[in-house]
């Protein structure tokens, strides 16, 4: 879990268009920190991000919804979300849960996906430190 990594919180900071590919980026910003990490997501993904951002509904549970439903119903908690990798251009999460004996229970995840989660979830989402060098790099 989270206890023996260099962890730097963030927040969604913007969810903007590349204007080169026409892709969408999540912009994570640091909460503490002036840390901020362009992550190029999906068209779905980032939907789903801005329907939850903006607090619409949809009529029925969509995918991320469905598995936050999932989530609450098989009684796990979500303690975080982490970006964990990233290795040749692509990021890496885990969207870290408790049991209900505060067991761990991690589930590798595209970062697009876990962010999504993490907002349905209202869990705060880490990045590990060595991510931030990489991707200034």
């Amino acid at each position: 879990m989270k206890n023996d990594r260099n962890l730097v919180e963030v927040k969604i900071g913007a969810l903007i268009m590349d204007p080169n590919t026409n892709t969408p980026i999540v912009v994570l910003k640091g909460v503490d920190s002036e840390t901020v990490l362009p992550i190029w997501v999906g068209a779905f993904e980032a939907n789903a991000i801005a329907l939850e951002i903006e607090k619409v509904v949809p009529q029925r549970p969509m995918t991320h919804d469905l598995l936050r439903n999932v989530i609450v119903e098989c009684r796990l908690t979500a303690s975080s979300v982490v970006i964990t990798d990233l290795l040749e251009n692509t990021f890496y999460a885990l969207i870290e849960l408790l049991d209900e004996n505060n067991s761990p229970v991690s589930l590798d995840a595209r970062p697009s996906d876990a962010i999504a989660l993490a907002l349905r979830l209202d869990c705060p989402i880490f990045v590990e430190q060595k991510v931030i060098d990489l991707s200034a790099a």
